[in-house]
């Protein structure tokens, strides 16, 4: 492992943004500006998921930046693991609903993995050692 960061948030929309500032900054300061504006939606949209489906009142959820060899990986958890995410299409008048479409289109890849309590949503993005975003071949919900 290159680089790791892992922070708990209170279960509040201000602490989305302040994980989003976070990751954005970590990943420049890790050598990949070009990758933070679109880790920054992902942190977004994972963490207001986390937010409205699977928070618990008084119960934390955690955000994870990981760099490793060939690849970035955004990790958000949460305490509701029976909550699993689906990617769905929502209707033109929706206001909610495209999160997991929207991470599905800027990450290489993104799934879900079980916890001891709780369930963890990540997204992957492929890179190239020293900067620079590898070319990936296909996206896939892992």
């Amino acid at each position: 492992m290159l680089h790791e960061d892992r922070l708990s948030y209170t279960p509040a929309a201000s602490s989305v943004t302040l994980a989003r500032h976070r990751a954005v900054q970590l990943v420049t300061e890790w050598g990949y500006p070009e990758l933070a504006w679109s880790v920054g939606l992902v942190v977004s949209e994972l963490g207001t998921n986390s937010l409205m489906h699977g928070c618990i009142r008084g119960r934390l959820f955690q955000v994870r930046n990981v760099l490793r060899v060939g690849t970035l990986r955004v990790e958000v958890s949460d305490p509701r693991g029976e909550r699993l995410p689906h990617a769905r299409v929502a209707a033109d008048d929706e206001c909610f609903g495209r999160g997991l479409r929207i991470v599905a289109e800027v990450a290489d890849r993104w799934g879900t993995e079980p916890r001891t309590v709780g369930k963890t949503v990540f997204a992957e993005f492929d890179v190239r050692d020293g900067g620079g975003r590898a070319k990936s071949v296909g996206r896939q919900h892992g």
